[in-house]
């Protein structure tokens, strides 16, 4: 009679069992009830249309695992069959998974665009721009990369006056991931005008550490604004799409931070010779109404008035001595028949004058005491004036003369006869 196994017994001799029998399988199936433990096992299902499996993922491998597992997911899972004691119940314990199909990174990739796409890590509006003149520039690379060497050597040749600060990070390995995201954030304590992040070229393994989420973290949470140059033009990480701006390569990231100092002397020359331009003709419109105000200054100064006045003076004196020219002219063509008729009206009134003389004179004569021979008669005037003796009062005064002898008296007394 065969002999009795405990439970524990039969148990232990079953996962003994497939345990050496099933030292390593392969499982192609969905996931499913996925439960992420707080220890960091995940437990979950693996099924197809017929029948599913239990699965267990312990903490160490699953750090590991470089996509999520999501429900409904297609994988692949590899691993060994194991028996839980307790239970009785057969598991497969799970090294590594793949999705189905197609790599593990790119569905990691996937995976973490999604989830920061919804955390609104890419949204444009939140991006930062850059200063036009970078003073300061933090590079978070390798110091011993090519890429520092070709961004030094850009910004040597585009703008000599930027100053470059190294932080020297490991850019690969499973390390990488952790230091950039410290680098990134002691750059933002140094108070620079940008910040670059990146690495030359490689495989999507030797460019994942861009592509973990504490790196995309620590470049959300930068005040400074970054740049994101890894690898090459056609190599595309999670960095690029947090970060303020993306840029194909590293030394194309410098291109586009520094201004080219060729261009610009250039520019300023075309400035200067523009202003130059500018001011000249300013000047000459200038120059133009200078001339136009002294012009009418001129015309309606003070000393252009007073020019107008003198001329309008000249002007008024000369027709005022052209009317008097013509004036006299007329007068003096008047003035003749005048003169004429004077010199005519003076001889005839000399003439009558002269005659009424003689007549006076003779009368004169006639009258003259001295042509008086009567004895005891002589003449009498007053003030000059011969008088009547009828027309003299008391007290006049009068002087009675004759021919040879005048006699001054005074009437005292009259007597009518």
């Amino acid at each position: 009679m065969a002999s009795t196994l405990s439970v524990s017994g039969l148990n232990e001799q079953i996962k003994t069992l497939l345990e050496t029998t099933f030292e390593f399988v392969s499982v192609e199936g969905e996931l499913s009830r996925i439960t992420n433990h707080n220890s960091g096992h995940i437990y979950f299902t693996l099924k197809d249309a017929d029948s599913s499996i239990k699965c267990v993922m312990f903490r160490g491998n699953a750090a590991r695992l470089k996509f999520a597992l999501t429900e409904g997911a297609h994988v692949v899972i590899h691993g060994a069959l194991s028996l839980y004691k307790p239970r009785g119940e057969y598991q497969i314990n799970c090294v590594s998974a793949e999705p189905y199909g197609q790599g593990a990174l790119a569905v990691a990739f996937e995976q973490l665009k999604k989830k920061l796409e919804a955390k609104g890590y890419f949204d444009t509006t939140q991006k930062k721009s850059f200063p036009k003149y970078p003073r300061t520039i933090v590079l978070v690379t390798s110091a011993t990369g090519a890429a520092l060497q070709d961004m030094q050597r850009i910004a040597s040749q585009r703008w000599p006056l930027v100053k470059l600060i190294v932080i020297d990070v490991l850019v690969q390995g499973a390390m990488a991931a952790g230091l950039i995201a410290n680098g990134l954030r002691y750059a933002d304590s140094l108070n620079a005008d940008a910040i670059i992040v990146g690495r030359g070229g490689g495989s999507i393994e030797d460019l994942w550490a861009f592509n973990e989420e504490v790196v995309a973290d620590a470049l959300y949470g930068l005040k400074t604004p970054v740049v994101s140059a890894v690898g090459h033009e056609i190599d595309w990480v999670i960095s690029d799409y947090v970060a303020d701006l993306r840029a194909p390569t590293p030394s194309a990231a410098m291109q586009m931070l520094l201004p080219d100092q060729n261009e610009l002397m250039q520019s300023i020359d075309e400035m200067r010779y523009g202003a130059y331009g500018m001011i000249t003709q300013r000047l000459e419109r200038k120059r133009e109404q200078l001339a136009s105000i002294q012009e009418a200054f001129k015309r309606h100064g003070v000393e252009h008035r007073i020019q107008l006045q003198h001329e309008q003076i000249n002007e008024l004196r000369e027709r005022l001595n052209g009317q008097i020219i013509m004036n006299i002219e007329r007068s003096a063509r008047e003035l003749t028949p005048l003169k004429e008729r004077l010199g005519e009206y003076t001889q005839s009134a000399l003439h009558q004058k002269s005659s009424m003389l003689a007549q006076l004179m003779a009368a004169f004569e006639a009258q003259h005491p001295k042509h008086k021979n009567k004895r005891g008669f002589a003449q009498v005037t007053r003030d000059n004036k011969v008088v009547d003796l009828d027309e003299l009062c008391i007290g006049d005064e009068f002087e009675a003369m004759n021919d040879h002898r005048s006699v001054r008296s005074k009437v005292i007394a009259i007597t009518s006869m």
